[in-house]
């Protein structure tokens, strides 16, 4: 083990949110911790105010009285960065602005130790940029910390260009000591989650602005059949709009720009308006009224259910349907060549969501993805204007008799789950081909930082190899604009599936 002895100084520089948050998991870990801040007297609050929650965490039982007394017995402050000199590591954690960071730290290499590991909570910056003045920028880390961190036990640890394999090791199992969940990855735009997770919002917005479905049913099908903890309105307007827009952008301007990271632009709308989520009382809904209830979803009104249909070909991911439908009793008839779909009585057929849309078919109503089809309490259909209303009826009836809500939205190709998990899918996989993270850090980090139900690789898995390739492959021919094109690593993988199954 190459962790920071306990007895060891931490030393937090910035003691804002989370300043105070790491300086509270290092103090429970048993190390010394020593805050500063350029602000005068800022150091002193912020130690008042780790002192205050240790109080409530006494109080609610999670933490022995002795214990926070030692912890706040090892807290101290300093006026000066000459006081940080025996520190063992420094985590900074101030204002996301690379000059204010490099100077701090080209100052702080005067002072430390040469043995001391020098650590950035950036979650935006490229680490070796910050890292770029310095004498020995060998020594220096990303320590990407989530916010509440005491709370969060994700800690994504960036290794710069220049980082040394020591230096990333040690920040590693320093994380570990502290209780937390590391994962490695290399200094790339948004490290793992903010790179990987942008599709969630992105999507979900391409939907909204293609007048697929509105925010309220969008959220609720991601929720109740992608099995996603919040949708993805709900959760940028907790976050912020202006926070969730500005990640985005810095995304796609450090990948120059690429059309797999475009911002939307009805989020740029929303924050040029000043809807900012719940702390301004406005976002995608409304919060400045307490007693105002938020949008409910479109949820279709109850349909007879077909007493027979035909399954064609092998449903795939969907196949647990055939024994739900016949345990609802409706007669299934199954016909192994072709499709996959299932045969409707009106001779409408019932797809799973592929990449298409209905327009390009007769009758064709598509369903979305489900994580799991017998939990999921809600499913979404697709259709066009020229599908008949007797195949969207008996759609909408046949999902009905099953226990599912029904939202019936715009023929958007790909749906709302599926092209959602299809895009996380193939951003997964071209930063495991680029680098940088392994497969089982990308899940760990993608459950972790922003819990999603299943990692993106763990999804490919289930769904089939070959899976997110079909599907983006027919989206990029509904739009080519490169932003749904496979990555080269998704294409590898698809190929070796097929070649496989040959």
């Amino acid at each position: 083990m190459t962790a920071i002895d306990r007895a060891r100084t931490v030393a937090v520089v910035g003691t804002g949110t989370m300043g105070q948050g790491i300086a509270q998991v290092a103090l429970l870990a048993g190390h010394p911790v020593r805050l500063y801040d350029a602000g005068p007297g800022r150091a002193r609050e912020a130690a008042a105010a780790v002192g205050a929650r240790l109080d409530r965490l006494v109080e609610k039982g999670r933490l022995g009285r002795e214990d926070a007394a030692g912890a706040r017995a090892r807290l101290h402050t300093a006026d000066d960065l000459a006081e940080l000199a025996d520190a063992a590591i420094v985590v900074e954690a101030i204002v996301e602005h690379l000059p204010v960071k490099q100077q701090l730290f080209t100052a702080l290499e005067e002072v430390v130790a040469e043995d001391c590991l020098l650590a950035t909570n950036t979650s935006s910056l490229s680490v070796t940029a910050v890292a770029g003045p310095l004498k020995n920028p060998g020594r220096f880390v990303g320590m990407h910390f989530f916010n509440p961190a005491p709370l969060l036990p994700l800690v994504e640890v960036v290794s710069g260009f220049a980082t040394d394999e020591t230096s990333a090791t040690r920040a590693w199992e320093t994380a570990a000591a502290w209780g937390k969940t590391p994962v490695r990855c290399a200094d790339t735009p948004g490290f793992i989650v903010n790179r990987i997770a942008r599709p969630f919002y992105a999507e979900a917005f391409a939907v909204y602005e293609e007048q697929g479905a509105d925010p309220a049913t969008i959220d609720a099908v991601l929720r109740e059949s992608g099995g996603f903890k919040m949708g993805p309105f709900e959760l940028t307007d907790l976050i912020g709009q202006d926070v969730n827009e500005a990640v985005s952008r810095s995304v796609w301007e450090s990948f120059f720009q690429s059309p797999k990271f475009v911002p939307s632009l009805a989020q740029r709308r929303l924050v040029e308006s000043g809807r900012l989520g719940r702390k301004s009382g406005h976002g995608w809904f409304p919060y400045a009224d307490a007693g105002a209830s938020k949008p409910a979803p479109r949820t279709a009104g109850p349909q007879d259910a077909p007493e027979a249909v035909t399954v064609v070909g092998d449903l795939g991911h969907a196949a647990a349907l055939v024994a739900m439908m016949e345990e609802a009793g409706i007669a299934v008839e199954r016909v192994e060549a072709g499709g996959p779909y299932i045969e409707l009585p009106g001779e409408g057929q019932l797809v799973p969501a592929d990449g298409r849309t209905s327009v390009e078919y007769a009758d064709v109503v598509y369903f979305d993805l489900a994580l799991d089809y017998r939990g999921a309490t809600r499913i979404a259909l697709s259709a066009s204007e020229d599908t008949s209303a007797r195949a969207v009826e008996e759609a909408t009836g046949l999902f009905q008799k099953l226990g599912k809500d029904v939202s019936v939205i715009g023929d958007v190709p790909g749906m709302i789950v599926a092209r959602t998990v299809a895009m996380l899918i193939d951003l997964a996989a071209d930063a495991v081909a680029r680098g940088v993270a392994s497969p089982g850090d990308i899940d760990t980090a993608m459950r972790l930082g922003v819990n999603y139900p299943l990692g993106p690789v763990e999804w490919s898995a289930a769904l089939g190899q070959d899976w997110a390739y079909d599907l983006l492959k027919n989206l990029h021919e509904c739009c080519p604009t490169g932003r749904y094109a496979p990555s080269l690593a998704l294409h590898r993988q698809a190929f070796a599936a097929k070649e496989e199954g040959a």
